[in-house]
């Protein structure tokens, strides 16, 4: 498995397999559990183009799962062949968590208004940069009230396919962020060290928030399906 999120550091690891072959596509599944100390399971970091190694490559060589680990912990999580429904409130969950980051701060918790009129280089006074960062500072403050307002409906009974939307929008607008950064920056941003301290490395981090737990167009894919219903044709 590529693109295992800290998975030299894990414990424990989980898999969706298929334990009744004869049930057609989504049924039939379980989602297991599997100690990364097991035989046959190794990992190998993968570095990135940010310069982290925060993902790695899982291997699975003949690896042995009992039927548990000991009194109390089944391998199983939830019902046998029906893991698929573990699996989509794993998915909601991590959705949700990923699209967070679109109403939240930047270097060290500072808003992106706050960190470009920190800076002496007078990027405030273009125009374009202006408008741009007030039209992301609004976005964000949106953001930020949207996440708030699903927070309580997640008490109240979950979110759903909704999460979708918060995902698609949360990543594309924390890439909008640093691409303004990146902007105003010039020359500057693309230092590993300097005023902009990591922006271009975490800029080229947030690529990876339009891919993680289901890519930007998966998620409009399951927008038009599962929120609004769109025809197929």
């Amino acid at each position: 498995k590529i693109w295992t999120s800290y998975a030299d550091k894990a414990d424990w690891i989980f898999a969706l397999v298929r334990t009744d072959r004869e049930a057609p596509k989504h049924k039939g599944i379980s989602f297991m559990l599997i100690d990364m100390e097991s035989e046959g399971v190794s990992t190998k970091p993968i570095k990135l183009i940010s310069g982290m190694s925060p993902f790695c490559e899982t291997f699975f060589d003949n690896v042995k799962v009992p039927k548990s680990y000991g009194e109390g912990l089944s391998s199983i999580v939830g019902e046998q062949n029906r893991g698929w429904d573990v699996a989509k409130h794993l998915l909601t969950h991590e959705r949700t968590m990923i699209g967070g980051g679109g109403g939240g701060g930047i270097l060290g918790g500072r808003s992106l208004g706050d960190f470009l009129n920190s800076l002496d280089e007078g990027v405030m006074d273009d125009p374009v940069i202006r408008a741009e960062a007030m039209e992301l500072e609004v976005d964000s403050l949106a953001m930020g009230m949207t996440l708030e307002r699903y927070g309580d409906m997640a008490k109240a009974g979950g979110v759903g396919n909704a999460s979708a939307m918060l995902k698609y929008y949360g990543t594309e607008l924390n890439k909008r962020r640093y691409e303004l950064l990146m902007s105003a920056g010039g020359a500057y941003a693309t230092e590993w060290d300097g005023p902009f301290g990591s922006t271009a490395p975490e800029w080229l981090r947030t690529k990876a928030n339009s891919i993680e737990g289901g890519t930007s167009e998966v998620m409009l894919d399951i927008i038009a399906k599962r929120v609004l219903e769109l025809p197929s044709k």
